[in-house]
């Protein structure tokens, strides 16, 4: 039986006061991967940032990966962080430095010393996303797909447990949407869990799996009709 990764019970999310999504509850298992679908505004980003602690939660209870959301402390939010990797849908790679340096900014915050592992590691990650030969490249030197190789080899430096993907395909086309999901599944296929919200509905078609949905202030599963 595979353990609990994340776990929310009776929790509202609210953002600036306002509720967002109400009596939550969710469980996802170590090794999963699951959508989170819904309408823009419908509560997808602000229940990521509520699990990476960049909203509060103030009631009901929560736990990822061994935190308990609802205790969290200012100061256990960076180690929280990284035991989840996190990709956004506008990258966030640092426009002055190369991808190397990209890289190396995220283990030095980290508390890594020991530069050969550094160098070992940044190869690794690159490596699994199909990115190694793109070291000493800086990012508008990348496509919009490369740029998002780029940011989840970035979320993976810390061996996270989780991947949290804040519409990682939203800003790219159906064909490298496909190709960066691809990079996504490979990874939950070697054991990370993935959690992804998007709006691209044909991802889900091609690349059936469990589905979450945020619509009237409620998350509630999906149940996919196969052909």
């Amino acid at each position: 039986m595979s353990q609990s990764i994340l776990s929310l019970r009776n929790a509202t999310i609210y953002q600036e006061g306002k509720t967002i999504l109400s009596n939550v509850n969710l469980e996802v298992k170590q090794g999963e991967f699951i959508y989170v679908i819904g309408k823009t505004g419908s509560g997808k980003s602000s229940l990521l940032k509520t699990l990476y602690a960049d909203l509060e939660l103030t009631e009901g209870a929560g736990h990822i990966v061994d935190f308990d959301l609802a205790t969290l402390k200012e100061d256990d939010i960076p180690f929280l962080r990284r035991k989840i990797g996190i990709v956004f849908q506008d990258f966030k790679l640092l426009p002055d430095r190369s991808v190397k340096e990209n890289m190396l900014f995220v283990l030095k915050a980290t508390g890594w010393t020991d530069s050969i592992e550094m160098v070992q590691k940044i190869e690794e990650v690159l490596d699994k996303v199909g990115m190694k030969d793109f070291v000493n490249k800086m990012p508008h030197q990348l496509s919009g797909g490369e740029q998002q190789r780029v940011a989840i080899a970035r979320a993976l430096l810390n061996d996270p447990e989780l991947i949290l993907a804040d519409e990682p395909t939203g800003n790219l086309d159906p064909q490298t949407s496909a190709e960066v999901l691809e990079v996504l599944r490979n990874i939950n296929a070697n054991g990370k869990t993935v959690l992804m919200s998007t709006h691209d509905y044909a991802l889900l078609v091609k690349f059936p799996s469990k589905t979450l949905k945020c619509e009237d202030a409620k998350i509630f599963e999906v149940v996919q009709k196969t052909a």
